[in-house]
């Protein structure tokens, strides 16, 4: 495939391409939070938590503020604090640890899969100690975890099993949707998220209505009538204006998703054979491609060259969690979790978004090409 001369520039994520898609109906959307004043907890929210879990194919959704209120709030409600330990995944983004650490509990890290990126399920057991309450995997990039083999690990040491499902908007394992497969999920809706609102946003799915009720409460000051407080609660809640613009975005999703996916098999087709390590997808996967993620020896150099002739890439994640100088209490160093920390050194994030053209595609492929020498 080649590329027209135009083609001079590939931007990493472009949010305006996909705003002047759907423009008239967010800007009506907004309009009508706008005219009805229910900026908090408004009739949207409500409408878009029950679409939101009809898509995921759970019982329930509650909004919230973020993605990492979404993980701490379930960690909450389950009871899990101060004295507990939670298995997340060593290379994660750092969100993933902060939530357990906010709730007093102690995050216990495991090295990644080389293949998927995401945790590796045989070094989980090895991390279990009579403090563990739960295991937390991230579907990371979009990729679901193996989460069979997770679970089975759960059922085997009575251990809760959470998603963080902030990266996974509408992935699959073995044909269900992440976000359905454990006790509960958190989702982030950050701008840049396959689905994404126009600030801050965020969600946790779940089947147990007892959970949802809780979540509700903590989510809002741990109210159960106005002024009424049963418990100590937070203020997390999803504004009204958010969660319009996710009831206009969610419909298009998995169009955004599928050219995502056409976008990925592009790219590994045009990468075969140019020496750069291209991602691998499981047969129990179904991934959404958050990230298109390679392998590249003198990353930060092709990186640099790369910005010289107009694409720009992404770094995800450069510096582990266990060598962060938050986490220096957890008392690891280098050397301690050497897949995490290969791929920190050598991971680079290609240009993704649904609204990438071929000729982009090619253009950034071609550029690699030249540049990898």
């Amino acid at each position: 495939m080649t590329t027209t001369q135009k083609i001079t520039k590939v931007p990493f994520v472009d949010l305006g391409a996909q705003y002047q898609t759907i423009k008239e109906e967010v800007d009506a959307a907004i309009a009508g939070v706008l005219k009805s004043t229910a900026f908090i907890t408004g009739p949207d929210l409500k409408k878009f938590e029950e679409e939101f879990a009809e898509y995921c194919g759970t019982k329930y959704a509650v909004g919230v503020d973020s993605g990492t209120s979404a993980l701490e709030l379930i960690l909450r409600a389950y009871g899990i604090g101060a004295g507990d330990e939670v298995i997340i995944p060593a290379n994660t983004f750092i969100a993933t640890a902060l939530a357990v650490s906010f709730t007093g509990a102690t995050p216990v890290l495991v090295d990644a899969n080389p293949t998927t990126y995401n945790m590796d399920v045989e070094k989980i057991e090895a991390a279990i100690t009579p403090k563990t309450k739960a295991l937390l995997p991230v579907h990371l990039y979009g990729q679901p975890a193996d989460m069979d083999a997770i679970l089975e690990i759960g059922r085997k040491h009575s251990l809760l099993v959470f998603e963080d499902a902030c990266q996974a908007h509408g992935a699959r394992y073995k044909g269900k949707r992440c976000g359905s497969l454990g006790e509960a999920a958190a989702f982030s809706f950050y701008p840049a998220k396959n689905l994404g609102c126009y600030g801050d946003g965020g969600a946790i799915t779940t089947n147990d209505p007892q959970i949802a009720d809780k979540l509700h409460k903590l989510r809002e000051y741990g109210q159960t009538e106005k002024y009424i407080h049963a418990e100590i609660g937070y203020n997390h809640r999803l504004d009204t204006l958010q969660a319009a613009v996710l009831r206009v975005k969610l419909k298009y999703l998995d169009a955004w998703n599928q050219a995502r996916r056409e976008h990925a098999a592009l790219y590994s087709q045009l990468l075969a054979d140019s020496g750069i390590g291209i991602p691998a997808v499981p047969d129990y996967a179904e991934p959404i491609w958050h990230l298109y993620v390679v392998q590249v020896q003198e990353r930060d150099q092709l990186r640099q060259k790369l910005t010289e002739k107009g694409v720009y890439t992404g770094i995800h994640y450069p510096i582990p969690i266990h060598l962060q100088e938050a986490y220096r209490n957890l008392g690891h160093r280098k050397g301690d979790f050497p897949v995490t920390e290969q791929a920190a050194d050598h991971i680079l994030s290609l240009p993704m978004y649904p609204e990438l053209t071929d000729e982009m595609i090619a253009y950034v492929v071609e550029e690699i090409k030249v540049l990898h020498t």
